[in-house]
């Protein structure tokens, strides 16, 4: 799966862990056409579970799971990425479904399609919302796991998670970090801890 570039060194994850890989999901999207038969694997294997809507999480997992409704001839949603301050720092970032879709959501069965799962924050709080809108999420699914965060979390909530691919992935909270421990400089990609200074 090389529709995507990475990097390595210390970044600050959107989840307010840090982890020493950093994937240039910008460009996951920006060929259509080479997504395709893998938005198609991941729908096959969706297929079985009666789908009523596809939920992804803006923006990278909104336009896989747009890809792989379309593939399974089923409804659609999303959901946006808001900042709300936890009191240690982890999982930051929430997500909820617009108001408009909020009600087509209720009592159907969902899954939330995802880009590349880590720590799990798009999904956790994309799964949290659905669940005050009423949706029954009977799976989770991303073109790609890193680590073994989200298989935990879909088995506390007794869903299955699939994916294309998984691969093994270090990340540490701020004050067990090795990187930060040796001093190797912080870098925050996405600005996240500026949004979270303004709000």
């Amino acid at each position: 799966m090389n529709l995507f570039s990475t990097r390595r060194g210390h970044f600050l994850l959107e989840s307010g862990h840090h982890g020493e890989l950093w994937l240039n999901l910008e460009l996951l999207c920006s060929r259509p056409r080479a997504l395709g038969p893998i938005t198609t694997a991941l729908a096959q294997k969706l297929s079985s579970f009666d789908i009523e809507i596809v939920c992804g999480p803006l923006i990278e997992g909104a336009f896989i799971g747009l890809m792989v409704a379309t593939q399974l001839g089923c409804e659609y949603a999303y959901s946006e990425r808001f900042v709300q301050p936890s009191a240690d720092g982890l999982f930051p970032a929430a997500y909820r479904v617009p108001r408009s879709l909020r009600g087509t959501l209720q009592g159907k069965r969902v899954a939330i399609v995802n880009d590349v799962t880590s720590a799990g924050s798009a999904v956790k709080g994309t799964f949290a919302d659905l669940e005050v809108c009423g949706a029954h999420v009977v799976a989770i699914s991303s073109l790609l796991v890193l680590g073994d965060a989200a298989a935990k979390f879909a088995a506390d909530k007794q869903v299955p998670l699939l994916s294309l691919a998984a691969l093994p992935y270090r990340l540490w909270t701020p004050d067990a970090c090795p990187l930060c421990a040796s001093g190797v400089q912080l870098e925050d990609v996405e600005n996240f801890r500026s949004a979270l200074e303004t709000s």
